[in-house]
């Protein structure tokens, strides 16, 4: 069926009531609110099973796993505006935070990679991509598993997507079940200072509906009067101005040199940070709305999720099941393992309900961690989100250089030196850790 900006609006509509009806349900059903199922992934289920990979009912057309490639541009042309990358500001109070949070990320790309060239290759033919969907899927979440699966698409490999999107799905599960178990867990051997359950999350996180009574936080601040232009128009289309000059620069890119692939979300975060400095001298930052960009931002992670989930392939998932099921058993360990044995010993007081929001951050979602930070630390004593701020900080390249150069390492037959990299990253994270906990136990045995 040829593609026309009809078709576009009958696939905007079908995903608009998919998200509608998600709300409606993590809204309704008790246990959906239990297991914290944002409303984006129960629409994404929904849509895969109905759409036409599985019973064929929703109309969708062939491009609903292209949007998110779109969409995942716009994520981070947003990021490269409204997030802060001064490494400097991670004070020594928040180090221990900061280098588990390294540590975390690095070790699932090299290790994720490792598992799979060492064991899953020679033994089950496993192609090599697959070791990035650990740290794809988990620590990255969805828009990171959009934006790997984006680069092998283009590639010619389009099965990574949905594996990717698997990834992602499964970490996402596998951070709330895991992460509501041990904060049962960890009340019960005396872990938690404050301890207050399910049952005592507000009423909105539980729902996903805010409450009419109380005051609702802002979208976004008008910087235009609406007499010019309407504030959201001037966001929206910034952001549209530089992914569509992400675009244009991937033309000429490919130009220049075919037979590189440069991914667009890279081009569109650079274009972003370069921007920066020049909004900023000639004071035409002003006019741009953080908070909007933040909205414009997650209503985009929002639809890719959908879109992303919707587009699996359930047979491609199928031929890797078992590879699959054992990279994520090995994620599960590893992520316990570092947050019952490593945590404790690298951060400081309240170390379990760090190391609990670092589990939901880690498996693919900071609201996951979150959300399980509240039942742990319903008043946010330990001041975990404060600390997170600056301390996710320093794992913001580490991110990046990983969501933008390892695939491409692969690509090029170099998958070995993924590990070889991101490897070391994990060793020097860990000196830091290493060096904070002796420094520590030195200050209490002489104190």
């Amino acid at each position: 069926m040829e593609y026309t900006p009809w078709t576009l609006l009958v696939d905007a509509g079908l995903i608009g009531l998919l998200l509608v009806v998600g709300a409606l349900l993590r809204a309704t059903i008790k246990p959906l609110q239990t297991m914290l199922i944002p409303s984006s992934v129960i629409a994404g289920v929904l849509g895969l099973v109905l759409g036409p990979n599985v019973l064929g009912v929703l109309p969708f057309s062939d491009q609903l796993g292209t949007y998110g490639g779109i969409l995942i541009i716009a994520v981070f042309a947003c990021l490269a505006l409204t997030d802060e990358f001064n490494i400097f500001k991670v004070g020594r109070s928040i180090a221990g935070f900061a280098s588990y949070g390294m540590l975390m990320y690095a070790l699932q790309v090299a290790l994720g990679m490792a598992l799979v060239l060492a064991v899953l290759g020679p033994l089950l033919g496993t192609p090599d991509s697959t070791g990035l969907l650990l740290f794809a899927g988990w620590a990255g979440g969805f828009g990171t598993a959009a934006a790997v699966g984006q680069v092998f698409t283009e590639a010619g490999d389009s099965a990574v997507n949905s594996l990717a999107y698997t990834s992602a799905t499964v970490g996402l599960l596998v951070g709330i079940v895991g992460g509501i178990i041990q904060a049962k867990i960890g009340a019960k051997r005396g872990w938690v200072q404050e301890y207050k359950g399910y049952s005592k999350l507000p009423k909105d996180m539980q729902t996903g509906v805010l409450d009419t009574q109380t005051e609702r936080p802002r979208v976004g601040t008008h910087t235009f009067s609406g007499g010019s232009i309407e504030t959201l128009a001037f966001q929206v289309g910034f952001i549209a101005a530089i992914c569509a000059g992400a675009y244009g620069i991937n033309v000429l890119l490919q130009m220049a040199f075919p037979e590189i692939s440069f991914p667009l979300f890279s081009i569109a975060f650079v274009i972003g940070l370069l921007i920066r400095p020049l909004l900023t001298a000639t004071k035409a930052m002003r006019l741009v709305d953080k908070e909007s960009l933040r909205s414009i931002s997650g209503t985009a992670t929002d639809l890719l999720v959908v879109c992303g989930i919707a587009s699996i392939v359930p047979g491609v998932v199928a031929d890797q099941w078992l590879s699959l099921l054992i990279l994520f058993l090995f994620g599960l360990a590893f992520c316990l393992f570092l947050g019952l044995v490593i945590a404790p010993r690298v951060m400081q007081q309240g170390w379990f309900e760090r190391q609990l929001f670092t589990w939901g951050w880690s498996t693919g979602a900071v609201p996951t961690g979150i959300a399980l930070l509240r039942i742990v630390d319903p008043r946010l004593r330990t001041r975990t989100l404060e600390d997170f701020a600056l301390a996710f900080i320093p794992v913001v390249p580490i991110e990046i250089t990983a969501v933008t150069f390892a695939p491409f390492l692969v690509l090029a037959g170099a998958s070995w030196a993924v590990v070889g990299i991101w490897g070391a990253v994990a060793v020097f994270a860990a000196l830091i850790a290493v060096y904070l906990y002796a420094t520590r136990n030195r200050a209490a045995q002489s104190g």
